[in-house]
């Protein structure tokens, strides 16, 4: 199956257990919307991820060596450690 983006184009995916974890490019992709997403193999969107602020974009993303959590950057300055099945933040900080 070939992904396709939702909004933008899709800067990286990552194969895990549950699906495809895709990143999209954050410019141009809407802003109040999650470009953070889990897609099954049946083409399906699992979850899309949750930001730590509404208005920001994720940026950067890599699956954890404990296979149940995903490190994401924002472009509002966050780092974020995300559940792999759920999508939901587990915990985040800003960098100045």
């Amino acid at each position: 199956m070939e992904l396709q983006p939702l909004h933008t184009k899709i800067d990286k995916s990552m194969q895990s257990a549950l699906g495809t974890i895709v990143l999209e490019t954050p410019s141009g992709f809407p802003r109040y919307e999650s470009n953070l997403y889990c897609v099954s193999p049946n083409g399906k969107i699992v979850w899309k991820a949750e930001k730590p602020d509404a208005s920001t974009l994720f940026s950067r993303v890599r699956l954890n060596e404990d296979g149940d959590t995903i490190s994401a950057y924002t472009i509002g300055g966050h780092a974020c450690e995300l559940g792999l099945r759920t999508g939901k933040l587990i915990s985040h900080t800003t960098i100045k």
